[in-house]
C-alpha cells in the first residue's frame, strides 16, 4: 500500500491545481486585454454615428409625400 504524505499530492490533485492556475492566468489576461480598450471613446463614437444615421434618414424623408 502506498503512503500518503501532504508533501506529495496525487496526480488528480496536481492536475486540478494546474487547471486552476491556467484558469487564473487566462482570466488575468482577459482583464488586461479589456483594460486596454478605450471604452469611453468607442461609446462616444457609436453615439455620434447613431445620431448621424438618424439625421440622414430624417433628411432623406423630409420631402416625401405622405
Amino acid at each position: 500500500m502506498t503512503q500518503r504524505t501532504d508533501d506529495a499530492p496525487n496526480e488528480i490533485l496536481a492536475a486540478a491545481k494546474e487547471a486552476k492556475e491556467r484558469a487564473a492566468a487566462a482570466a488575468q489576461s482577459v482583464r488586461d486585454a479589456t483594460r486596454s480598450w478605450p471604452l469611453a471613446k468607442i461609446g462616444l463614437g457609436v453615439g455620434i454615428g447613431s445620431a448621424a444615421v438618424a439625421g440622414a434618414v430624417l433628411f432623406a424623408n423630409r420631402n416625401k409625400d405622405k
